[in-house]
């Protein structure tokens, strides 16, 4: 057996030696606070109303009042066709009207004269169904004619092309002296679409649809909108309708919000950041992602015990919210775990730690 005094001083020297074995490890407190979550997606912008304009007329190009681009109310003139030969066939039709009611009245009026000479037997039958036929076909005749001048009028009335809706145009294709065809297949003279409100549609997983959208139509979901060169999803809007069904191949279903777009920044066609969330704050616990390690398919923290040592914990994770992760499972309010440096730290081993603030914790820009 040693001596006393060789045992004391081989403690001594241990002790000092297994305090330098002790690894110095960033350590963060887990935060705890309230969250929204927010899921966030590629959309594409679409009008709400967009509209090929055509002629429905044929006839030359007298005027064309709109620059290129130019935001329109609805009503406001586009196109004048020339409407001179329409004029003159309005007139025209006018005056067939006019004749067909003259020969109405004469015709109305000599059948009358029919029906009291066959009541004294003065006019033979034949006389008689002439005059009565005679005044069916005049009284046809007017409602003929003034169909034709309803269809002239309204033929007069295409020769002035006015905005069908709000918005704003793109080129004129046709200009002044051109002449047009008309109808559906005719070239399209310009399009015009709608740009306040403007629709975002997107795909979302199913399970984001069934946590945040399987009850649109019965309460209004919040949405967040970003352009590329916005900072975060400064924008808000709300769903507008969910398709329905999902779709097999990709697992998602289609989305379309509305926003309101009083600046015009928002385009058709632009690429944009749609971000879907509860809204509504529950507690939650969260971690910066650096701290988190996998093992095969789970992942897993390192807590820091009130023995300075490191414990292996699995957790289970959530969405990003402000720059931190949702911890499911796995944490509890006021536990610390290893932020940096654990790669040098197995479970189990004793750590020097040095109390840092959670990376993210305070980070302004905002996951989705």
């Amino acid at each position: 057996m040693l001596p006393l005094a060789v045992l004391l001083t081989a403690c001594g020297k241990h002790a000092p030696d297994a305090a330098a074995q002790a690894t110095e490890v960033d350590v963060a407190q887990v935060v705890n606070k309230p969250v929204a979550e927010w899921q966030t997606y590629s959309g594409r912008l679409q009008a709400i109303e967009r509209v090929d304009i055509r002629a429905q007329v044929p006839g030359t190009i007298m005027k064309v009042y709109f620059k290129d681009g130019q935001t329109v109310k609805k009503g406001d003139p586009l196109f004048l066709i020339d409407p001179r030969p329409y004029a003159a066939a309005v007139d025209r039709a006018t005056a067939q009207v006019a004749a067909a009611r003259a020969r109405a009245v004469f015709t109305t009026a000599d059948y009358a004269r029919a029906q009291k000479l066959q009541a004294g037997n003065a006019i033979s039958k034949r006389d008689f169904d002439d005059r009565y036929n005679a005044s069916l076909t005049a009284t046809a005749d007017v409602k003929a004619a003034e169909a034709a001048l309803t269809e002239a009028r309204v033929n007069l009335d295409y020769t002035a092309i006015n905005a069908p809706v709000d918005g704003k145009v793109s080129r004129a294709e046709r200009t002044v002296g051109n002449i047009v065809a008309a109808g559906y297949s005719s070239p399209s003279l310009t399009t015009l679409v709608s740009m306040s409100p403007i629709y975002a549609d997107f795909d979302v997983d199913e399970q984001t649809y069934l946590r945040y959208l399987s009850q649109v139509g019965q309460r209004e979901v919040v949405v967040h909108l970003g352009l590329a060169t916005d900072e975060g999803t400064p924008r808000v809007g709300k769903v507008a309708s969910v398709d329905n069904q999902l779709n097999n191949t990709t697992g998602t279903i289609r989305v379309r919000a509305a926003f309101d777009n009083p600046d015009g920044a928002l385009v058709p066609g632009l690429f944009a950041r749609v971000s879907v969330g509860a809204g509504l704050p529950h507690p939650a616990i969260l971690i910066d992602d650096r701290a988190i390690s996998t093992d095969q398919a789970k992942k897993y923290v390192l807590v820091v015990d009130d023995k300075s040592k490191a414990q292996y914990r699995e957790v289970t994770l959530g969405n990003l919210v402000d720059g931190l992760r949702i911890v499911d499972t796995g944490l509890k309010p006021g536990e610390r775990i290893i932020v940096s440096g654990f790669q040098r730290v197995h479970p189990g081993d004793a750590v020097k730690p040095k109390v840092v603030a959670m990376s993210g914790e305070n980070d302004p820009v905002a996951s989705r």
